[in-house]
């Protein structure tokens, strides 16, 4: 199997002395893990951060074999990375993608959305600016999941993106992290938190 695609970065764990598996999102391939010779070296740990847009060369002798991957980066979101706010957004986006998507099913909306959101968090001023594309991507990845929203509740949430955030929440954990201690979810409260001290509504 060779395959050159475009995908967002999504998760890296450690694997082997230098090297890491890498979660991608790709946009005809679905969620695809691939092992990163180097991964953790000078050269790549500044391209292979959550939410960079890359290139991604992949090759494997069978499917059933975990690729591996030559990446290079198209756009870097890193520097978003300095500032909590930006930095919470993206780690929550990214963390509960790689999370709760089964590998190699096609998800050509998520991909779309999901960079759609993360150009929203680099360009927008303040999260009220990128707020309701955050909103949207959850309602969205719900939706793709099979736990859709009743148009009214959609209206609803989109009329005020706060508490519409509540509401996708309860769904997420319900539906796909109902797991005590859950790191996802942990990204996602502090995430909250900030939003809504951000807002005035918490001290």
């Amino acid at each position: 199997m060779r395959l050159t695609t475009p995908a967002i970065i999504l998760s890296l764990r450690a694997h082997g002395e230098h090297g890491a598996v890498v979660r991608m999102l790709t946009p005809d391939q679905g969620l695809v893990a691939a092992y990163v010779r180097g991964a953790r070296g000078r050269r790549m740990r500044p391209v292979l951060v959550a939410g960079n847009a890359v290139e991604a060369r992949l090759a494997a002798r069978t499917e059933a074999q975990l690729p591996q991957a030559e990446v290079e980066l198209t756009r870097s979101r890193a520097p978003l990375m300095t500032e909590p706010l930006p930095a919470a957004a993206i780690v929550w986006a990214t963390a509960l993608t790689a999370q709760v998507l089964p590998e190699h099913q096609p998800y050509p909306a998520l991909y779309q959305g999901l960079d759609g959101l993360l150009e929203a968090v680099a360009s927008a001023p303040s999260a009220s600016g990128w707020g309701p594309a955050l909103l949207a991507y959850e309602i969205l990845l719900l939706a793709e999941l099979g736990f859709g929203f009743e148009p009214d509740l959609i209206e609803r949430a989109a009329a005020d993106w706060l508490a519409g955030l509540t509401l996708t929440g309860r769904r997420i954990r319900r539906d796909l992290l109902d797991r005590p201690g859950d790191p996802a979810w942990d990204a996602r409260e502090r995430l909250t938190h900030r939003l809504r001290r951000a807002a005035g509504l918490v001290a």
